[in-house]
């Protein structure tokens, strides 16, 4: 019923920064807390941020300082905003949405960082 649409991954050199976009097609303002997951190869998959409906946000301490989570509830829409971006932090990044009781993912991104 509700689907989430990624974009912005990509390559980047350690240092640089990329912003991913997460978008859910869903009625405006349905949409509970919205949030980050990352899963690196041979790891568990980590919370790497999340926001509420409220606006309050939470982060991973591996990433505090470095990215910043923000969304438009209107559009339904979530970034991750990544800087000074780590070797350690190449990943496969997945959003995901909340609404009612149900949790809805996105199909997943790449980012890799490297020389």
């Amino acid at each position: 019923q509700v689907q989430l649409t990624q974009s912005g991954g990509g390559w980047v050199q350690p240092g640089g920064s990329l912003r991913l976009s997460c978008a859910a097609s869903a009625s405006p303002f349905t949409i509970n807390a919205m949030g980050w997951y990352r899963q690196a190869p041979g790891k568990e998959r980590e919370l790497v941020a999340t926001i509420t409906g409220g606006g309050n946000t939470n982060y991973a301490n591996s990433v505090k300082g470095r990215f910043a989570i923000s969304r438009d509830s209107a559009k339904n829409t979530v970034w991750l905003q990544m800087n000074s971006l780590k070797p350690e932090d190449t990943a496969v990044y997945y959003c995901y949405a909340e609404k009612g009781t149900n949790r809805y993912w996105g199909q997943g991104t790449q980012v890799a960082v490297s020389s």
